[in-house]
């Protein structure tokens, strides 16, 4: 069965606390963020999507994933834009974009424009934040649907 956004409601926060880990809980709920370099994704090359921890909504794909050296997985652009929320984050004496998922309102990361062509966009994300979905296990999971982009 396909993601619907129909289906989804956010589970309460007695049960994320439940079903997330410490960190997990702390970026997606609370706008933390994760260590650089040492989180799950930042290294991983294999194809597949990416999805809200918490939601399941289809956010990224491993094809528009780049290294920005930045210690975060970083993308150029989103796979499903209407998942993504932005909100200006004024927060530790800067200014930045903070990117939110749509209907899991998880903290996912911050937007920058200084990314690679062709958006010059860079999303750089918490792994705490995302659910990785390899090639292989997208139809069984439910996001067949995506497997045309990573056909030749």
């Amino acid at each position: 069965m396909a993601w619907d956004p129909k289906n989804f409601r956010k589970p309460p926060v007695s049960k994320l606390r439940q079903d997330l880990t410490q960190t997990q809980f702390e970026v997606t709920q609370n706008c933390g963020t994760e260590a650089p370099f040492l989180n799950e994704y930042v290294n991983n090359k294999e194809q597949g999507i990416y999805v809200d921890r918490v939601s399941g909504e289809p956010l990224f794909c491993s094809k528009d994933k780049y290294d920005s050296g930045s210690g975060w997985p970083s993308f150029y652009k989103p796979l499903e834009s209407q998942n993504l929320v932005t909100k200006v984050d004024n927060s530790h004496g800067m200014q930045r974009v903070e990117v939110r998922s749509k209907y899991g309102d998880s903290h996912l990361g911050h937007l920058f424009d200084d990314g690679p062509g062709p958006t010059g966009e860079r999303y750089c994300m918490n792994s705490s934040s995302l659910r990785f979905i390899p090639l292989k296990d997208l139809e069984k999971e439910g996001y067949g649907e995506f497997l045309k982009l990573f056909t030749v």
